[in-house]
């Protein structure tokens, strides 16, 4: 079975409760949820990890390597700074789906360029918690045999 990981970034532990005029009122409990129904539909396996720590997410994006086929990442914060998270990335030689819950295009100004877009196969914003099972079936269809 396929095998693809989700990283959530910085404060992504508080939606539900952080500004939920941009974010919504999901938790990321209920978004944990929503993927696992979503990955037995779309018959892979995921791992959920959320971290608030640059050099964690770096770990975990190196572990893929070896653990998953496909990756989904949600930077949060580290999308518009982080080039250790770039490099990473771009070490990983698997598809990578970049996801956004907020549209961070119509967002302030330090909100809207992501650093990160440039390594990722493909990228997913202004979905709200949807754009997570976007992105697992997008994954689904992005992994090849050589992946």
């Amino acid at each position: 079975m396929n095998r693809v990981m989700i990283l959530n970034g910085p404060n992504l532990n508080l939606l539900g409760v952080r500004e939920p005029h941009i974010y919504g009122t999901t938790t990321l409990e209920q978004i944990r949820a929503s993927c696992e129904a979503q990955a037995g539909r779309a018959g892979v396996k995921i791992s959920f990890h959320q971290s608030n720590h640059e050099g964690a997410l770096v770990d975990l994006i190196q572990s893929a390597r070896q653990d998953a086929d496909a990756l989904i990442i949600n930077p949060a914060g580290y999308s518009f700074t982080s080039i250790a998270i770039l490099d990473a990335l771009k070490a990983l030689g698997k598809p990578i789906i970049e996801l956004h819950i907020s549209n961070i295009h119509a967002r302030d100004k330090y909100h809207r360029h992501s650093v990160l877009s440039q390594a990722a196969t493909a990228v997913i914003c202004g979905l709200g918690p949807y754009g997570y099972v976007a992105a697992i079936n997008a994954a689904a269809e992005l992994i090849t045999p050589t992946s």
